[in-house]
């Protein structure tokens, strides 16, 4: 069976958006592959660096996350990237064959600088995110990395790295890792910006629905619909890409003639969002609260897929120190 592997930073609990772009599709992709997910803790330090008492706390937030939506370890494989310290290993021996051009090309680390412009980003780990974001890949012969658009040059970094090692070694040991585009719905944060825990403006998979309501009462609609009486446009109001995603096709269009014509407030298209809301939040937070009850160490719990992924990196680095020679 080909192998799929994604993981998550821990750097906070995980919001609708986390769901809707990356763990509605891990639960799907764990019933047609081999699934390794993974908590990419070394991944948070490359931004997180200055607070790391954070990210243990977070790794077991995260992985709460990950069971109460469904991400079963009977089914795929669950670890922590810093407890296979062959991720350290490969890391700096693949860091003597990676050009620093092809680091310093990659689309997301001059995005990821501006956006993020309160911090100091000029250290290695944050330019070689790519080269250890690759090790986590092929280490585990992953055939398939579930993606989204702008993160299509961080596979192609890691399928050049693997062609030069493979060139330079004479060897085969890797799997050359493709994309597996998944379409991500447009959820802006209920503030109208994009969706981020920095802002304030998420839906935690977890929050109290008392704070869920309250989020949802205020959220930004149409600007131009000053009064009841105006006439709205579903195309440029956040509820209504909320709509999109949890409404049925039936109240969508409700939405969208009554919103236009005047004949349904803002108030009331918020209100049916809430109920849909509430319905998808529930259980999850049902099931979050079962496995809150009988987990105590996190690492003891996923301890089976922590020596897995372990024993099969493993095997790999022993293959790679035999060609280097070392």
């Amino acid at each position: 069976m080909e192998k799929v592997l994604s993981g998550m930073r821990p750097t906070g609990k995980l919001h609708i958006g986390h769901y809707f772009g990356a763990l509605k599709n891990w639960v799907k992709l764990q019933e047609q592959y081999e699934c390794f997910y993974f908590v990419a803790d070394w991944h948070a330090l490359t931004t997180s660096y200055e607070n790391p008492e954070d990210i243990n706390t977070f790794r077991k937030e995260l992985i709460l996350d990950w069971l109460s939506v469904g991400i079963d370890p009977e089914k795929s494989t669950l670890f922590v990237q810093s407890k296979n310290l062959y991720h350290a290993e490969l890391f700096v021996l693949l860091s003597m064959i990676t050009p620093v051009a092809w680091l310093e090309r990659c689309p997301s680390y001059k995005e990821i600088k501006m956006e993020m412009k309160d911090r100091d980003l000029n250290n290695l780990g944050f330019l070689s995110y790519p080269l250890l974001q690759t090790v986590d890949i092929i280490l585990y012969s992953a055939k398939y990395v579930p993606v989204g658009v702008d993160q299509i040059p961080h596979i192609e970094i890691s399928r050049e790295i693997v062609r030069r090692f493979h060139y330079l070694y004479d060897c085969e040991i890797f799997v050359e890792p493709e994309g597996l585009l998944t379409e991500v719905p447009k959820l802006l944060g209920t503030d109208g910006r994009k969706m981020s825990k920095s802002y304030g403006n998420t839906i935690m998979l977890s929050e109290d629905l008392k704070s869920v309501e309250k989020k949802v009462m205020t959220m930004i609609t149409d600007t131009n619909r000053k009064r009841r009486s105006d006439p709205g446009n579903p195309d440029v109001c956040p509820v209504f890409d909320y709509h999109k995603v949890f409404s049925t096709e039936d109240e969508k269009q409700e939405i969208i003639f009554g919103c236009k014509n005047a004949k349904i407030g803002c108030v009331d298209c918020k209100k049916i969002l809430l109920k849909h809301l509430f319905e998808f939040l529930t259980p999850i937070q049902e099931k979050r609260k079962e496995y809150e009850k009988i987990i105590g160490d996190i690492d003891d719990f996923i301890k089976d897929g922590q020596e897995r992924a372990n024993t099969i990196a493993g095997e790999i680095m022993e293959k790679v120190r035999r060609v280097m020679k070392i």
